[in-house]
Parts: structure tokens; C-alpha cells; sequence
């Protein structure tokens, strides 16, 4: 192997290593502004401005990376987002 293909190797690696789960939330028909926020600042610590900015990127994007981390932190968060009736998942 040579020594190039060794760092891109170590480079490969170290990126896979340090790649966070993230938790993402999908735009609904059901649920009004003002309670996605609520739920946003709730289960993922949000201040109320960031919790405005990604539920108006969940409406007009269709969805939006709401927290990153790792995945014993996002596991309850996203639970909590799920039982709250908003459409979630840990990538």
C-alpha cells in the first residue's frame, strides 16, 4: 500500500469515527408552527430562535436536522419529538 493510499485510508477512518448520529424532523400537515417549536425547544434544548428557524426549514425544505449527537443523547430526545406526534428519525 502505498503511502498515499495510507492516508486516505487514516482520513476515511477518521471521519467515519467522528460522524455524529442527527436527528431529523419531516414536515406534517398536522401540527401548527407555534407547537413544533414548543416541541423543538422541549426535547432538544432549542432556543426559541433556533426552534423558529428549523421548524420554517421543516415546512419549506420538508425537513431539517434538528440536533446532533450521540446516539444515547438522541435516542430519549427523538422518543420524546415521536410521542409528541411529529414525524422523526435518528440518521
Amino acid at each position: 500500500m502505498s503511502v498515499q493510499e495510507e492516508v486516505l485510508e487514516e482520513l476515511l477512518t477518521d471521519k467515519q469515527e467522528t460522524r455524529q448520529n442527527e436527528i431529523v424532523v419531516f414536515n406534517d400537515d398536522v401540527n401548527t408552527f407555534d407547537y413544533v417549536i414548543d416541541m423543538l425547544m422541549n426535547a432538544c434544548d432549542h432556543d426559541p430562535l433556533q426552534a423558529e428557524q428549523c421548524t420554517m426549514l421543516i415546512h419549506y425544505k420538508g425537513k431539517c436536522t434538528v440536533k446532533t449527537g450521540d446516539y444515547d443523547d438522541l435516542e430519549p430526545r427523538c422518543s420524546a419529538l415521536l410521542q409528541a406526534g411529529l414525524s422523526a428519525e435518528i440518521q
